[in-house]
């Protein structure tokens, strides 16, 4: 099955704050693109709520973004956890989020797994 991604999505080692429907989540990201991100947590936000995202200190890289997916333990096959899509992403954010994916691939790439 082959999967029609607008973005290419980077392994990430980062953790990231998540805010929305009165939860808080402070998660590891499991990939990340210019397009959203998964979050990797047992407690994911419904499909199709809003949340705010902060990567990075110091508010590196905050947008809103939108739950297009959510998986919880046991579910389907991956691990638990939700698929964002970002919202909102202007020209300063969306270089931040560059230089974010372009560390994420370097480290990737010099520690391959």
């Amino acid at each position: 099955m082959s999967e029609n991604r607008r973005y290419i999505r980077v392994a990430s080692r980062l953790r990231c704050w998540c805010e929305g429907e009165n939860i808080t989540v402070y998660a590891r990201i499991g990939n990340l693109s210019e397009g959203g991100l998964f979050l990797r947590t047992s407690t994911p936000l419904a499909a199709g709520a809003v949340a705010t995202i902060r990567i990075g200190t110091e508010a590196v890289f905050e947008t809103h973004a939108r739950v297009v997916w959510a998986r919880v333990d046991g579910e389907e096959a991956g691990p638990p956890g939700m698929g964002l899509e970002f919202q909102e992403v202007d020209g300063r954010r969306r270089e931040a989020l560059r230089r974010l994916i372009a560390s994420e691939q370097q480290h990737h790439d010099a520690n391959p797994r």
